[in-house]
């Protein structure tokens, strides 16, 4: 789970970021569901601490990485400083409101751009698809990830700072709104959403437990099948990977 904040301070987003960055298993398997996508130049908006980038650079990908956060950028410095395959560390607001003036040094900079639970945290989500567009070389992947069905919202998207959840009709309409050739479009992690409807809905606990993410982690392998045998049809986020015209 990456994380775009307002502020400095993120203390349940830090904290959701570190637990997840122990769940090996978990993340490895996220990262399958696009990378096949990526190519060439990737930046990451929203890269949190670094999870799913150093995913990408064990791949050999050459990676920007960029969050809005002051907090998570010097954290990605002080980890990712040596790393030979990160190009630089940005801090990128996509709902900058001289987005194009100030971002023209990385008009259509990029070959493949990812967003991974980063959209439900921006008040004008259809404007950030559209400046992720303006960085995006024609024929770029654009690569969304971000929680499903506002009716599991909770305590746990509150303390995040989510302002909605999507379904896959939902996000397809961004995509279709700016004109994005669809060339992927499923649910992911079916199995997730009892622990997010126990722990977030019912218990109304306020961040995720190291504990449930690692017993979660275990279960990838029964996650992964159980995604199979519903193709995709239903899971706790939706993941649509599109192609600028």
């Amino acid at each position: 789970m990456n994380d775009t904040s307002n502020s400095a301070s993120d203390p349940a987003g830090l904290h959701t970021l570190q637990v997840i960055s122990k769940a090996t298993s978990f993340n490895s398997w996220m990262f399958d569901q696009f990378r096949s996508f990526l190519k060439g130049e990737v930046l990451e908006i929203g890269s949190g601490i670094g999870n799913i980038s150093q995913l990408a650079m064990d791949e050999g990908f050459s990676i920007t990485l960029s969050d809005y956060n002051t907090e998570y950028t010097c954290l990605l410095n002080e980890k990712f400083k040596h790393a030979d395959n990160v190009k630089d560390i940005l801090s990128i607001d996509l709902l900058h409101p001289g987005f194009e003036n100030y971002y023209r040094s990385l008009e259509k900079k990029f070959d493949s751009i990812l967003l991974l639970n980063v959209i439900e945290h921006l008040q004008n989500d259809s404007a950030a698809i559209q400046n992720c567009l303006y960085l995006l070389k024609p024929g770029g992947h654009l690569i969304v990830l971000a929680p499903a069905y506002q009716w599991l919202y909770c305590n746990f998207d509150k303390e995040l700072g989510h302002h909605r959840r999507y379904t896959l009709k939902s996000m397809l309409l961004k995509f279709k709104t700016n004109d994005i050739q669809v060339v992927r479009k499923i649910y992911f992690n079916f199995l997730g959403i009892a622990g997010w409807l126990v722990f977030g809905k019912i218990f109304g606990k306020k961040i995720l437990g190291s504990n449930e993410m690692s017993a979660f982690n275990k279960l990838v392998s029964l996650a992964k099948v159980m995604d199979k045998l519903i193709f995709n049809k239903a899971g706790l986020s939706v993941i649509v990977i599109g192609v600028k015209k």
